[in-house]
């Protein structure tokens, strides 16, 4: 599962990983959250889709995007809430949390750690065999964070497993679901 966190809109996606790097969309959204409602009010809402979400599709994963200062302190503290209440609900279902941030995403999907949002869009778009581009850009975001996590995942268990934590470094929050 990848999740786009945002206040104002929230994209998630699910992906089925097949062979070598072949993915299968499953499904993607976006959650929207009025900005004339209190803060509170707007992390229940995405909270509870978040949860639907992961009790529907039951992910083994869950790939975030980490939270990055963009130059606007108050938009940061917004997006940070959102993925604490994110990472809650993936750690209440004892479901492991990866995150990326959005050059390793763009690297992984584009090969290039400064593509722009049509760029990103249209990788995404062709890799997952799509028929339209997923709309807004948080949906290909969404999914654009399922795919990196997807490709990137042999590597970080073969790190795990020979005791390198390549893991710890891609994930802030790895390691603190319970294992299963």
């Amino acid at each position: 599962m990848g999740i786009d966190p945002g206040l104002t809109r929230c994209g998630l996606s699910v992906v089925q990983a097949g062979r070598g790097r072949a993915i299968l969309p499953v499904s993607v959204g976006v959650v929207r959250t009025p900005s004339d409602k209190d803060l509170t009010e707007r992390l229940l809402r995405l909270s509870v889709a978040a949860k639907e979400w992961m009790d529907d599709y039951t992910p083994d994963v869950v790939a975030i995007e980490r939270v990055f200062e963009r130059g606007q302190v108050s938009t940061v503290m917004q997006t940070a809430h959102v993925v604490g209440v994110l990472v809650l609900a993936a750690a209440e279902r004892d479901i492991p949390v990866y995150m990326y941030t959005p050059s390793e995403v763009k690297k992984a999907i584009s090969g290039n750690g400064r593509a722009d949002k049509k760029q990103m869009t249209a990788m995404i778009t062709r890799i997952l065999g799509l028929t339209e581009p997923p709309k807004p850009a948080d949906a290909a975001d969404a999914l654009a964070l399922a795919v990196c996590h997807c490709w990137r995942a042999p590597a970080i268990a073969r790190m795990d497993q020979n005791g390198l934590g390549l893991g710890a470094k891609t994930s802030g929050v790895r390691g603190q679901a319970k294992k299963r």
